[in-house]
């Protein structure tokens, strides 16, 4: 099945934009939850997201509605990344499907819809599953056709990211709209981008009608967050998410992450912008996007360390960052232990400088792939009188290649004190920041200036990379 996805050549800056999605951590229990009063029409109803997921191999519920074990709605990836939607009433399984189909992108967005309607003449089109506007028609487990209500949409609880206060979501939502009372295409919640028709996209879904139950978030207030835009007030109470949680991240303007699918050991976590590489030697992460041509900028908060991890941070090339991580091959990056410029797996040039690395220092790292030079700074101070924007003193990237955001610790001793833990900042912060820097497309939120240099998005790339 080919899948249409908003990934890292996504579309330019044009037509319709989505300016916030929210941040799921499933370590901090993050959710959303709601309870019906009197319930809608849980026989007819459509419900419409845009996720980007950050952790795969375990069971994760995007939308539910939870009275007990026996009565239940939950729509959830399992833990062998299959899109599943189940229904129980009284015990008894009144409506499930289960994709054949694996969804382990964490680089991009899904477009997801599901429909139910226990009246329609045909049993297969009672309960329907989209992913980027194509119905998933090939399931591993189809349960009873549903010819009942659901229990979705009924007075119980209901909850976003989470089940029963469980099975926590890990990842990006945003545009989730649910339509009470009528069956809608995927095309009422997204099109194909006009420079782009592989590309499925959204689209400005303000105008539907929403039904008495139905509502829409956009994740726009970061004071409510669970404000539900309408019109119905259907408003919802939001568990452990903070204003920090609103991202930029979204399905119209998609930011790079940590992949969990490079990562060697340890924890990710906070939709892939924390890191605790804590454990035995060899540790190594690369992120989600890389990069051939242009300039660009991101940040990196020192959470934790000790020089014997000897933990390093910079660029992998991307042919060898599956293999041996970024202390082998080619690779450019700052070397915490020493100071200085890193560069392949037998040798390192320290200029002297003194990183002095202590907890909360935010790292600056500017890349210049046209002129093939690397700078790096810390706290707005770019070390061995580097000038970015005047691009002098940066240190040489000797060989001309697709490079990714690397960090890595290549500890050989027997130390079980090593840590080297880091929140990343590709332009869409996980932590607060005290004052806002964006680059020149006015994209991004750094601490300190980009020096010209850009964010790490899908629109950046599309004109840049």
């Amino acid at each position: 099945m080919s899948l249409l996805i908003p990934g890292t050549n996504s579309i330019k800056d044009t037509g319709y934009s989505v300016a916030n999605s929210l941040r799921f951590d499933s370590g901090s229990s993050d959710r959303l939850t709601r309870t019906f009063g009197s319930g809608g029409n849980s026989a007819l109803w459509t419900w419409s997201g845009w996720i980007k997921r950050s952790k795969l191999g375990s069971r994760q519920s995007i939308f539910t509605a939870y009275s007990d074990a026996s009565n239940l709605t939950r729509m959830e990836f399992t833990a062998n990344d299959e899109l599943k939607f189940n229904d129980e009433n009284s015990g008894n399984t009144n409506g499930r499907i289960v994709s054949t189909a694996i969804f382990r992108d964490v680089a991009s967005w899904y477009h997801i819809v599901f429909h139910w309607d226990s009246s329609d003449s045909t049993s297969s089109d009672r309960l329907r599953m989209y992913v980027n506007n194509e119905r998933i028609t090939d399931f591993s487990n189809e349960g009873n056709a549903p010819s009942t209500t659901s229990r979705l949409n009924t007075a119980m609880s209901h909850e976003l990211g989470s089940e029963n206060n469980g099975t926590f979501f890990e990842g990006y939502m945003a545009e989730v709209v649910f339509i009470n009372g009528a069956n809608l295409d995927p095309d009422q919640f997204g099109e194909y981008d006009a420079d782009s028709p592989t590309i499925w996209k959204p689209k400005d879904v303000s105008g539907l009608t929403f039904g008495t139950t139905g509502f829409y978030l956009d994740f726009e207030d970061s004071s409510a967050l669970g404000n539900d835009v309408s019109g119905n007030n259907n408003d919802w109470t939001v568990s452990n998410l903070t204003s920090v949680d609103q991202s930029t991240d979204t399905c119209t303007n998609n930011f790079a992450t940590l992949s969990p699918l490079t990562f060697s050991e340890g924890t990710l976590s906070e939709g892939n912008l924390e890191i605790d590489h804590n454990g035995s030697a060899g540790k190594f992460c690369a992120s989600t996007f890389e990069v051939s041509q242009g300039k660009w900028y991101f940040e990196a908060k020192l959470l934790n360390y000790s020089s014997s991890s000897r933990p390093a941070i910079g660029l992998a090339q991307s042919h060898n960052s599956f293999r041996g991580g970024i202390y082998a091959n080619t690779n450019y990056a700052l070397f915490l232990p020493e100071g200085g410029a890193y560069e392949s797996n037998s040798a390192h040039s320290v200029s002297g400088i003194s990183t002095s690395p202590a907890t909360n220092d935010i790292f600056m790292f500017a890349i210049d792939l046209d002129n093939l030079k690397f700078y790096a700074g810390k706290n707005g101070s770019w070390f061995s009188s580097q000038d970015p924007s005047a691009g002098s003193n940066g240190y040489t990237i000797a060989v001309s290649d697709s490079y990714a955001i690397a960090t890595g610790a290549n500890d050989t001793s027997s130390n079980s004190a090593r840590t080297n833990d880091w929140q990343f900042n590709f332009g869409s912060p996980m932590y607060s920041i005290t004052s806002s820097n964006q680059d020149p497309n006015n994209y991004g939120n750094f601490e300190y200036s980009t020096e010209g240099f850009y964010a790490l998005n899908s629109k950046n790339l599309a004109e840049f990379g």
